[in-house]
Parts: C-alpha cells; structure tokens; sequence
C-alpha cells in the first residue's frame, strides 16, 4: 500500500464543515451537551469549532475554545506514557524493569515476569476495574490491593484494557521520578502548552467547565470533580484519569507528540526515537492493538477507516479523544461531556468515527 499524502494546510481547513455537521447532529441526537474539536498539522492548528453549552441547564453557558473538560483517560497517554518515556530516556528505570523492582508487594506466580511495559500495553492480567473506592482512599491503599487481586488472564496471553494496571503503574513513577505523579505531569505538560491542562481543577475554572452530569453517591453535579470514582478516591490524581483541560491544551500536546514521530526533537518531550518506540510498536500479546500507552490503528474502532496505519490515539470514557496521523502530518481531538447526557458508547463511537472520517476520508 503506498503511504498516505500528507494534508495541506488548506484540506485540513476546508474539512471544518463536514466536521462540524456530524457534530451537531450527535449533539441533537443527545450524545453530549456540547463539544470542541481541533484539527491541525506539525506546524499549527488547522481549525477549531465549538457547538452546544456546557450543561443542559437552560441558562447554561455556551462551549467555546476555552471550555474545560474532565479528560478521563487520555490522562493515560497525556500524563502517565509521556512521563514513562522522559523517565526512561533520563535513565530512571527501564521499560523492561520488573514490575517487582520498583513495587515489591507485586510477586508471586503469574507476577514476578511482569515488566513496566506490561502495565503500560495492558498485558499484565490484571482485570479491566474494580470498585476499589468502595472501601479504599489513596493510591498507595489502591496500590495495596491491586497487588493482592487474581489475576483475570495470565501475562501477555491477552490486552486486558486495565484501569487497575495504570493505577499501579503511577506510585511506580512517584518511586521513580522521587516526587508525586502530580507535580511530575505538571512540570513535564507546562513546557509543552500554556493552556489549561492538569489535575484537581481550581475553583476558578468551573464557570468554563463542561458538566459530566449529576452523580448520585456524590449527590451533586460533577462540575471541576473528576467522574472516574477511583480517581476521585485518589484524591484526583492518579495515572488511569484525572486530568482536565482544554482542546487547545490537548492539542498542543497531540501537535508536539506528531512532531516527535516524524523525527523532530521537541522541548519538554521524550526524544523522536523513543516517542516512536512506545507509540508505534504493537505489543507482543495476541490480537492486541495496544502499543506502550497508546492505541493504534484499527478501522473498526473510534479512529474511523481512513487513517494511516501508523495513526496512533487513545479515548476517555467521559466522551474525549485524540488521534495523531503521522504519515498524514494532522491530529484530531474531540471532547465532549457525553456522560452529561448518559449517552451509549456506541453513540460516542459513532459520533467519533463520523468525525475522523469527515477528517481523513474523501472529500464530500
């Protein structure tokens, strides 16, 4: 198959419409309350649209570029892979260190071959969630009894998406980096934007907040309060979820990891060698499209039919994502407050399929 053509600066631009009226029938089909998308190449954003308001309260304010969401899991490759590799490449540790190494209380049969990159490509075994904030606070409680669950696979016989993996993995890097995994994401993501983008949102970014719906146990509206409940017993800081932040946030980030794939050095991130490394290199586990952290191409799956083979992503359960196609030079990132709205995974999956490929397919 011959490689993807890149985007020019003007297609990129000139798909804005298509994107937008997929966007809105998701909208008027109650997907989400609202949503921002940005598109953009190595070089700068492309385009930009904001639809919908913030909360389905009447009087609720507009969406706009600044609008902040609960990014749910791109935490996992926005904080937690992106911290994996600068720790690596500083030669803090290694992604073929045993997981035992740095946490001892995981050992056993089954366990002692687990690696870090095990953790981070989902091939550990460990079960996808557990309710732990039932009965737990702190991750190092959290930590605790994770290495006391089954095993729900044996190691590397299958891509168990594991939230509980990733809990684990972020007090491994607090061990690593010596400092906790909020501080650590912080210093790293302030050199790659100046947007918007980290945990326990501040009091004063939840008039631009878009609501992820009333939540029960709680007995409020998740306004600036993380929705993954493990998280929130973490205190809002754990490596699975927990960051908030703005489209332009996100995409600074998805602009400086595509500039990495295609070999640029770029300040605050990982090297192009290593970046390419974790996100392009599937797992050796069966059937598996898991790379270290990242997703990668799949025509069935969020990132719709039209992207490169070599397009990398990841989603968020509360309606967010971003896709970077390096062969194409462009990134795509959707968030959405889908969880405001109860809407069903196969609607966000619809609704960002609809988007990538009014991206990366045919010209209407």
């Amino acid at each position: 198959m011959p490689p993807a053509p890149l985007m020019p600066d003007s297609a990129l631009a000139a798909r804005l419409p298509a994107v937008e009226a997929v966007v809105r029938a998701a909208l008027a089909a109650g997907s989400a309350t609202c949503a921002v998308v940005e598109i953009g190449d190595g070089d700068a954003v492309r385009g930009r649209l904001a639809l919908g308001r913030v909360s389905s309260v009447g009087d609720a304010a507009a969406a706009d570029a600044e609008t902040i969401f609960d990014l749910a899991s791109l935490t996992k490759v926005l904080g937690t892979t992106l911290l994996a590799m600068r720790l690596e490449e500083a030669g803090r540790c290694a992604m073929t260190d045993p997981v035992g190494r740095w946490w001892p209380a995981w050992y056993g049969p089954g366990r002692d071959d687990t690696t870090l990159a095990d953790l981070l490509a989902h091939a550990s075994g460990l079960a996808a969630h557990r309710p732990l904030y039932e009965s737990r606070r702190g991750a190092l409680s959290f930590a605790d009894a994770i290495c006391r669950l089954p095993l729900d696979a044996p190691l590397r016989a299958a891509a168990v998406y594991s939230d509980l993996g990733f809990i684990l993995l972020g007090v491994i890097l607090e061990r690593i980096g010596d400092a906790g995994l909020a501080a650590q994401v912080a210093s790293m993501l302030g050199a790659l934007t100046d947007a918007p983008l980290a945990y326990r949102p501040p009091a004063a970014w939840r008039a631009r907040t878009a609501s992820c719906g009333w939540e029960a146990s709680r007995q409020r509206e998740l306004i600036c309060d993380v929705h993954d409940a493990n998280t929130w017993a973490m205190d809002g800081v754990a490596a699975h979820a927990g960051l908030f932040g703005t489209a332009r946030a996100v995409g600074d980030v998805g602009r400086a990891v595509l500039r990495g794939l295609r070999g640029a050095t770029v300040d605050g991130l990982a090297g192009p060698d290593t970046v390419r490394r974790f996100a392009t290199r599937r797992a050796d586990v069966p059937g598996t499209t898991r790379a270290l952290g990242w997703d990668t191409m799949k025509p069935t799956s969020s990132c719709g039919r039209f992207m490169s083979p070599t397009a990398i992503g990841h989603t968020g359960f509360t309606g967010t994502s971003l896709w970077i196609d390096d062969a194409r030079d462009a990134y795509v990132v959707l968030l959405t407050n889908r969880v405001a709205t109860g809407a069903t995974a196969d609607a966000m999956r619809a609704l960002r399929q609809g988007v990538h490929d009014a991206v990366f397919g045919p010209p209407a």
